[in-house]
């Protein structure tokens, strides 16, 4: 007999999808999800959450908002939508950074006996790993512009972008790595700037291309941003400093793999299907390239709303979830 009920609000969208896939064959969950026209239907959508432990949205930002808008006030909520991301009496779902302001804990610790816990974006998800833990720590001032670079799969465009892309008859331009985003306004901004604790968001330059999932999150650091940690000395930046600096930070965190020297290249979608995420440093003693590589539809999306929702529930924090043990770290 199942011990939980789990609603899932949008199940035919990619990360709906795979987070039902997930969550059906467990044991202890029983999921709800109306059929049919019904399922559009508030009223009906609201006497699903009514009557589950747990309601999980995976809905276009205004859908999200509307639902919650109108939730029984005892309803626990996981939001995949950008909605929620960065709103007072929200809890950001990135169980291995530390929330601003508490040196030594984690958001897992909050997520746990959270009522309203939103999932990270894909992007944010790469640019947090990499510069919240500087900026926490001190070693970089939160006044820093930050560059920002992201390559990712065509999955991250959902259901529209992937069927443009299996078109038969798509256009000779999909065949290339386009960059988009080009006002400079990408919905992910708002939660990368003030998650990370920036005073200005991110220059930030997405980029996606002919694979179906995976992620390169890229930012470059120069000498002259670092402003304590022991990682510059004499006017020289330690690479070597600076990974161990990481690996300090993520010591403990099964799903945050620091690694050593990078290879001569890295691919974009080496991680597909799983929902770890790498970070790789890469530079010299004037310049350094922070990388984290991971899945855009796993650690970026329904592997982060399972893990969120495992921590919420009090399963094993990692049920369901698809990880390895790097051979270096």
């Amino acid at each position: 007999m199942a011990n939980y009920t789990v609603y899932i609000d949008g199940a035919s969208g990619t990360t709906g999808l795979q987070i039902r896939d997930r969550l059906k064959g467990q044991d202890d969950i029983e999921l709800v999800m109306p059929e049919g026209a019904r399922r559009k239907d508030l009223s009906c959508r609201l006497e699903a959450l009514e009557r589950s432990d747990l309601g999980i949205l995976c809905l276009p930002d205004d859908a999200a908002r509307e639902l919650v808008s109108a939730a029984p006030a005892r309803a626990r909520i996981i939001d995949a939508s950008t909605a929620h991301r960065t709103h007072s009496g929200w809890v950001y779902g990135f169980a291995e950074l530390e929330p601003p302001g508490t040196p030594g804990s984690r958001y897992r610790d909050l997520i746990r006996t959270a009522r309203l816990v939103a999932v990270p974006g894909c992007h944010a998800t790469g640019f947090l790993a990499l510069t919240a833990p500087l900026v926490r720590r001190g070693l970089i001032p939160p006044s820093l512009r930050l560059r920002c670079h992201s390559l990712t799969g065509y999955s991250g465009g959902g259901t529209a972008m992937i069927a443009a892309y299996r078109n038969p008859g798509r256009p000779g331009d999909y065949l290339s790595p386009r960059q988009y985003g080009l006002t400079l306004r990408h919905k992910h901004l708002p939660e990368m700037r003030i998650v990370a604790g920036l005073e200005k968001p991110p220059l930030f330059s997405p980029v996606v291309d002919d694979f179906y999932q995976g992620m390169l999150v890229s930012v470059g650091l120069g000498v002259e941003d670092f402003i304590g940690g022991g990682i510059v000395r004499n006017g020289t930046l330690s690479i070597e400093a600076l990974r161990r600096f990481f690996a300090d930070y993520y010591c403990g965190q099964t799903l945050i793999h620091v690694m050593g020297e990078p290879p001569q290249d890295l691919a974009a979608n080496t991680l597909a299907g799983r929902d770890d995420l790498e970070i790789w440093i890469a530079g010299n003693e004037e310049q350094a390239l922070l990388m984290a590589r991971f899945d855009n539809l796993g650690k970026g999306a329904s592997g982060a709303a399972a893990q969120c929702l495992n921590l919420m529930l009090g399963r094993p924090e990692y049920s369901t979830l698809r990880f390895e043990t790097p051979s270096q770290n």
